[in-house]
């Protein structure tokens, strides 16, 4: 089966960190198998075989032109044109992924498309590599192993006598600045580890610090995350400087984004963010003012939420 089996709701913490942390270049393979546009389909096919690889990406220079899979090769052995040339027979409708997309946009990627590869380009357009779900689950076990150890390494360490889990952390946002993306959801994380909260709580806590937080970075024109640790809860709460939200109601609702198409070819605005918060808060409110900005806060609280007195 190529879909990878991690969700934003059921994976363990520590996984989840994983994924919003690395990036596509931290997992891809470099040492790639290409092709020219005149080579023909036969050699690729013993390319294919001498590499043991299912696909071959054809490249013109640095530059990606098309891929012939493995498919392509039996339908060429079918149809009786294996000596074609690649550019006559290779696919140019391409889905790629960029080295600085964080890996769980790669895993989104094998989800929604029935292919067993992405090619992988930097920021210059230019082919650095390609992804299959075993290079991402290799790499992910290899980072668990290292996160366990990091985490009992941790736990091991007693904390100070009368440390409380109050404050506020105020994170910075800016429009589209994907690289830095989810570095406030880390950091709300590593504090609530710290204080031994419960690895549930964190988790949903994470979900819906990771949701606003990139909520703001595709949708807004810029903000910040605010995290107020209490006792007994967390309150995380997105503001941001406009444009603000037409309708609320539209926005709830899931798969309706208001994503540009640019946004949406990196794997973002697929239009669950805000509902994915409200899914895992205990409460969640959002407010909008046309033209001046949002406000969504969500509310967590380390063990049961009290019931309201009436």
């Amino acid at each position: 089966m190529q879909n990878i089996p991690i969700n934003t709701y059921t994976s363990p913490t520590v996984i989840l960190e994983l994924i919003y942390r690395l990036k596509v270049k931290d997992v891809m393979s470099r040492h790639l198998c290409t092709a020219e546009s005149a080579t023909s389909l036969k050699e690729i096919q013993r390319m294919m075989k001498q590499r043991s690889v299912t696909g071959v990406p054809i490249v013109e220079g640095k530059r990606i032109l098309g891929i012939i899979s493995m498919d392509d090769i039996i339908q060429a052995l079918e149809g009786g044109y294996i000596e074609d040339p690649a550019v006559k027979r290779m696919s140019r409708n391409l889905i790629v992924l960029e080295d600085d997309m964080p890996v769980s946009f790669a895993i989104s990627y094998f989800d929604r498309h029935p292919f067993r590869r992405f090619p992988v380009l930097n920021k210059h357009k230019e082919l650095v590599g390609m992804v299959t779900t075993r290079d991402i689950t290799t790499r992910l076990l290899v980072e668990i192993n290292k996160e366990v150890d990091a985490i009992e390494r941790r736990n091991a360490e007693s904390r100070p006598p009368g440390t409380q889990l109050e404050g506020i952390r105020r994170y910075r946002i800016m429009k589209h600045d994907f690289e830095k993306a989810g570095l406030a959801s880390m950091e709300i994380k590593k504090i609530l580890k710290t204080h031994g909260i419960a690895s549930p709580v964190i988790r949903r806590a994470a979900i819906a610090a990771y949701e606003l937080e990139m909520n703001l970075v595709v949708h807004s024109e810029g903000g910040e995350i605010i995290s107020h640790f209490h006792q007994d809860r967390i309150e995380i709460t997105a503001r941001d400087n406009g444009p603000g939200i037409p309708s609320i109601d539209d926005a709830m609702t899931e798969g309706f984004s208001t994503a540009t198409p640019w946004v949406r070819s990196l794997g973002f605005g697929a239009g669950m963010g805000l509902p994915n918060t409200k899914k895992v808060s205990d409460d969640f409110s959002i407010a909008s003012v046309p033209e001046k900005g949002t406000e969504a806060k969500a509310v967590i609280w380390y063990h049961q939420k009290p019931k309201e007195t009436t």
